[in-house]
């Protein structure tokens, strides 16, 4: 009798995942990958630093090999061979070797698609041209290295302010090349609210790293003096000896449409929480698939490795009759550009609203504060830029954005675990957290963001927002000293201290409501509750000047 025979068709995260655990399950089993590139499974995350220089040999990217594949989990691999055709009814799967173009038919009894996703190549005038190049392989890797070496490159035009946009700015900067990066949008980090990629974006302009925000590429031609040349929306062009596409991937679902899969509304292969696709003796997992959204319910891509590595291990499981399941994803990512952290867990307020579920009434609340990384009183505490996301009815957190120089990511994972547990702004209050002075405080920055949002659901604490100033009827109190109000204010706003608002009470008004600012938003909740119970109607604008100072994404040092 012919033993149980998975096929899996692409490496890397999601199919190198599913094989080893399928080996672990089944000792019996005949496993084979087919991979159309040169590797099976490399870390595609390290290579902007490849680039870079900062992972200085390739193989130390190289995750594992065909041979240790074989020798180890036996386990067949067959580098530069495509599948190119499912018979669902007769359960093959036709491939071809890309070197001889010999095609062959391989029997199934389980087959899992993890094709992967290719980078979004548009149709320019001069897209074609030498000198042009995306980042997703290791030869794309090396193709960019060598171009920089060969030509003395010298600038660089990124197109895109993405995840990898970013990560290669840096690292072609640390290459001694100028670096230009053009965004569509009006910030960096599109899939960050515009507040708070702006602190980043400060940074990147505080490198050199030159910012061209709200523009498109129209096109590339051969520039006179060598290299090329980009015309962009604004009219204006720019020079460069490389350029890089950095503007997001496509899933890769070719395959399975020609097999009749079904494909979901965002273009990715439709599959069920057991990666099942609509075949029910195919799977498929990774950047090629749609899954749900755990907080908004929508399906979509999720091109992260974490994900795919995780949808690899369900289908080995399910496929080896075990019952597991994948609960959906949230988005969870972080990004390092010089010395700042960006990270990010469950649907942004942008995508909240173009899904139609943010409004002035509706299920959702926010928060801004910026407290230190770790107690204020050791030396070298930072400031992180936190917004917090949470369900008015229940506390229920909804998602999570910061940016900072140190203990970003920290405090995201463990907000994307509570996001997990379904946990509510109270949990974060009372979370028991590691506390010493030099790693964090006694009452951690997930605390006081959890604190800040219950007593917003209490009542203690009525907030507003700098989105909504235009055309505020009251009066805006700027609590902050004289120092700080000579460093910059809010027009309009009428200036007293915290410590001095309780002997000057007569001069504000009991008939306008009064929004109050200071520098994060402490003082002026201290000022809106003494205002509240004193019989005024006040409210404490969330994050204060500081975040008014990246309202929309402005760039503000």
């Amino acid at each position: 009798m012919a033993p149980f025979r998975l096929l899996i068709v692409g490496g890397v995260a999601g199919g190198a995942s599913c094989a080893a655990r399928a080996r672990r399950l089944s000792e019996e089993a005949e496993i084979v990958i087919f991979e159309r590139g040169d590797f099976v499974s490399f870390a595609n995350c390290g290579l902007p630093y490849h680039v870079g220089g900062v992972i200085a040999r390739e193989e130390e990217l190289l995750v594992a090999s065909p041979q240790l594949f074989r020798e180890r989990l036996r386990i067949e691999v067959r580098l530069g061979t495509e599948a190119v055709a499912i018979d669902r009814a007769r359960q093959l799967l036709r491939v071809r070797e890309l070197a001889t173009g010999r095609e062959s038919q391989e029997r199934y009894d389980a087959l899992v698609l993890s094709p992967g996703a290719q980078p979004i190549r548009p149709d320019w005038p001069g897209i074609d041209l030498p000198g042009i190049f995306a980042l997703r392989t290791i030869p794309d890797a090396r193709r960019i290295r060598g171009w920089i070496e060969e030509r003395r490159a010298r600038a660089a035009l990124i197109v895109g302010g993405g995840y990898i946009g970013l990560e290669m700015a840096e690292n072609l900067l640390r290459r001694g090349l100028a670096v230009t990066v053009v965004e569509r949008e009006a910030q960096v980090l599109p899939l960050f609210d515009p507040e708070m990629a702006a602190p980043l974006a400060a940074t990147l302009a505080a490198h050199g790293v030159r910012l061209r925000l709200s523009e498109t590429v129209l096109g590339f031609e051969p520039d006179p003096s060598g290299g090329l040349r980009a015309r962009l929306s604004s009219g204006a062009s720019e020079r460069a000896d490389l350029v890089l596409l950095c503007i997001g991937v496509r899933p890769e679902t070719e395959l399975a449409r020609a097999a009749g899969l079904e494909i979901g509304e965002r273009g990715g292969i439709r599959v069920d929480a057991r990666m099942r696709t609509s075949s029910p003796r195919i799977w498929a997992v990774g950047d090629a698939v749609e899954v749900k959204d755990v907080v908004t319910g929508r399906y979509g891509p999720v091109p992260l490795a974490g994900p795919a590595n995780r949808q690899g291990r369900i289908a080995a499981d399910v496929i080896f009759g075990r019952e597991s399941s994948f609960r959906g994803a949230q988005g969870t990512a972080v990004v390092g550009v010089f010395e700042a952290t960006a990270a990010c867990t469950g649907p942004s307020e942008k995508a909240l609203r173009r899904a139609g579920l943010w409004g002035e009434e509706g299920p959702f609340e926010k928060i801004y504060l910026h407290p230190d990384h770790h107690a204020g009183y050791y030396p070298g505490a930072e400031p992180i830029a936190l917004k917090l996301i949470f369900r008015r009815d229940n506390g229920r957190i909804v998602s999570a954005q910061a940016v900072g120089r140190a203990g970003v990511e920290k405090r995201i994972d463990v907000i994307a675990m509570a996001i997990q547990k379904e946990g509510t702004v109270f949990d974060l209050e009372e979370a028991e957290l590691c506390y010493a002075p030099q790693f964090g405080a006694a009452r951690d920055p997930v605390n006081v963001a959890g604190m800040i949002a219950a007593n917003v659901l209490r009542g203690d604490a009525r907030i507003a927002h700098w989105e909504n100033l235009e055309g505020f009827p009251g009066l805006l109190l700027d609590v902050r000293t004289e120092e700080e109000v000579g460093r910059g204010r809010v027009p309009g706003a009428v200036h007293i201290p915290v410590d001095r608002l309780r002997e000057r009470l007569k001069e504000l008004p009991r008939d306008r409501e009064i929004w109050a600012y200071c520098y994060v938003g402490q003082r002026s909740y201290l000022a809106s509750r003494l205002l509240s119970q004193k019989g005024f109607r006040c409210r404490n604008l969330s994050g204060g000047y500081r975040t008014y100072l990246h309202r929309g994404g402005r760039v503000a040092s």
